[in-house]
Parts: C-alpha cells; structure tokens; sequence
C-alpha cells in the first residue's frame, strides 16, 4: 500500500475516525484503524463493536493495499505535523507502515487487516431524509437530558420516533433522566412509515453532533430493530440500539397547567446563575415563589449560607412556591432562544412545562424538588 494525501484532509478524517475508537483496549485491534487504499480511494473504519465509522475520500493511491494502525499514535503524529505539508504512506508487508512528512519520518507497527472486525453495512429497514442542520438541531436541544444512570439503560440515549399526525410525519426525539424531559419535533417533508421508536445510544448522539456541526447537507439515516446507519456526506455511521423500553414521554407531559408565567429568558438565567452560588451538590435546590408580577429566588446551604433575588414578569395567577435543581433549570433555560419564555406551572408539587413562544414543537418538563 502507498499513498499520498495532504495533511489536512488526513486529519479531518482521523478526528472524525478517532471518536469511535474504544478507548478501553479491551482488544488491541479496536484501538487501531483500518486504512484501505483502492483506485484512487482512501477509505478509513473504526468500530468499538457498538459503534462504527467508515469514510471515504479521494487520494492518490500509488499502490493498493490495506493495513491497520494504532489509531491514537497515528491521529497524534499526523496533528503535529506543519498542516500545509504532504504526506505519503507506505506499508510493504502489512506488519509496518511508514509516514513521510517533509523531514519527518515515522515507521510504525501494524495489524493485518483480517484481524479487524468486519463491519456490516446492509441497509435494509425505514428510510428518513432530513437536512443535518435540522436534525443537529433536534439532538442538541434534547441530549442534555440523556441519564447517566446505567442501572437504568434505556434512557441512556435519545427516544426517535416517527408518527402521522393529521396526515403529516411528524419525527420527534426525547430525552429523559427521570427528573427532566426533552422533546423536539418536526413535520417531515417525505411520506414515511410510522415505527413505535428506538433508543439512539449517548456516545452515538455525541459523534453525530460533532460530524454533523461541520455540514449543511441532506442526510440519510437507515432504521431497523437493532441497528441505525447515518448516511452522511461521504461518511457512513452505524450504531447498534439500546435494546429497552422507553417510558411513554406523552404521560409525563402535563395537560393542566393553568397557571402561566412569561419572563424574560436572559434574566432568569442571570438571576438563577447567581443564586445557584449558593448550592451546592448537597443542596442544589433554589426556591421559586411566583407572587403578582414577581418572582423570588432565594436558597439555603448546609453552612446555612443564603442568597435571595427579586425579577419582574408577566404573571396574575396563584401565589406558588416551587422548588428546582438549580442545574436543571439552567439546561432548561439555556436550550431556549427567544427573549421571553413561557413557563406552565399546576401547583408545588405537579411538573412544569418551559417552551418558547415561538415554536411549540420544542417542549422542556422539570420535576420540582422538596423545599
């Protein structure tokens, strides 16, 4: 094998590759990556068994052949190098590869490539079309919410599922801790056929939005019961599902709440940020009293510490004191844009709903806290 490449474009694919590698070496050919050259195509796969990434560039290949390489060493050498510089690999015998870069030179030990684990790419299943910058969109308003919990697996990832609605295909992802909830969705432009849903691992999520921050193009994405292929540019994604079942989200969601709050959104922020300097892990509640047209932050710490602030909004309903995570409410409020906010309370124990004026398809529920 021997090609030549430019150092950036190298390196963009590696950083790409590079998130997927396992990074726990259970098995030494899982910290590598496979690297095939053929008819003027450089591919590069990584796989962690769970999660696999294959993409495919131009490149003058010199001589075919394939090969696989430590993945960290390989990614830390090429990102040292001077990023104008020219780089050609050689790998003779498929046992070492050899890296040129103007003066540099690096001769390092490899794996053949029938000890890297055969990644499966058929696609047959429900087929989706959607803009990445929409879909970029959808998780990364939803994926804070993902549990960290691994006692409770299924909601170690994003909820997607598709439904008609009035004759429309309505795509929608949630995410939820027990304690938060995240829901988007959006209306579909193609006629799709309905599925119940699946569960899209975290790590998952977290690469796809690193791959899809970079492009504003139409992607594919592939969904069968046990598997999910993204269909990106020249990248192909896959990623096994976690295999559980989600809570019904739609029973969560509060249809009652009468009581509406409409505050500006960047002085909540401020104000909850201030006060929450008081909390802590121990006590990270804050204390909400929505009285006429103002609201009362204020909270205690165990070394009985206290901090207090006054806003004002826009409210005439009952007088409620409510207690929140102080985290919590942040993530909330920091996921939506609008100037003002609307906030829909029951009463100090029932959750809330915090949404935007401006699209109703983006829906936050927080659960209170004892206070």
């Amino acid at each position: 094998m021997k090609f030549q490449i430019h150092r950036s474009k190298f390196f963009k694919s590696l950083s790409h590759i590079q998130g997927v590698v396992d990074k726990k070496n259970s098995l030494p050919i899982l910290s590598n990556i496979l690297i095939e050259a053929e008819s003027n195509r450089l591919c590069l796969s990584s796989t962690d068994m769970d999660i696999s990434i294959i993409e495919e560039m131009d490149c003058n290949i010199l001589e075919d052949g394939s090969t696989t390489i430590n993945s960290q060493i390989l990614y830390d050498i090429v990102r040292k190098l001077d990023e104008n510089s020219e780089i050609e690999v050689i790998s003779n015998n498929g046992k070492l590869l050899t890296l040129r870069a103007s003066g540099s030179r690096f001769s390092l030990a490899c794996l053949p490539k029938e000890d890297f684990p055969i990644i499966e790419r058929e696609n047959s299943g429900i087929s989706v079309k959607i803009n990445s910058q929409i879909f970029l969109k959808l998780i990364n308003k939803t994926k804070f919410a993902i549990s960290n919990e691994e006692t409770r697996y299924f909601l170690n990832g994003l909820y997607f599922s598709i439904n008609k609605d009035k004759e429309k295909n309505i795509l929608t992802i949630v995410g939820t801790d027990g304690h938060r909830l995240a829901k988007f969705s959006h209306e579909l432009n193609q006629n799709v056929d309905e599925f119940s849903g699946v569960i899209i691992p975290k790590k998952t999520i977290y690469e796809l939005s690193k791959l899809l921050s970079e492009l504003d193009v139409d992607i594919e994405i592939v969904i069968s019961p046990n598997k999910i292929i993204f269909y990106i540019d020249n990248i192909i994604l896959l990623s096994k599902l976690i295999d559980g079942s989600f809570p019904d989200y739609k029973r969560v969601i509060p249809t009652d709440n009468q009581n509406i709050i409409k505050i500006n959104r960047e002085n909540l922020l401020a104000a909850v940020d201030r006060v929450s300097t008081i909390a802590n892990e121990k006590s990270p509640v804050i204390k909400f009293n929505f009285l006429k047209n103002m609201l009362n932050l204020n909270t205690i710490n165990n070394e009985s510490s206290t901090a207090t602030e006054d806003l004002k909004l826009d409210y005439d309903g009952e007088v409620i004191e409510i207690g929140f995570n102080s985290k919590y409410i942040m993530d909330i409020v920091n996921n939506l844009e609008d100037e003002n906010i609307s906030m829909y309370l029951k009463d100090n124990i029932s959750p809330i709903i915090a949404q935007e004026n401006s699209n109703s398809d983006l829906v936050y529920v927080l659960m209170p806290m004892r206070v």
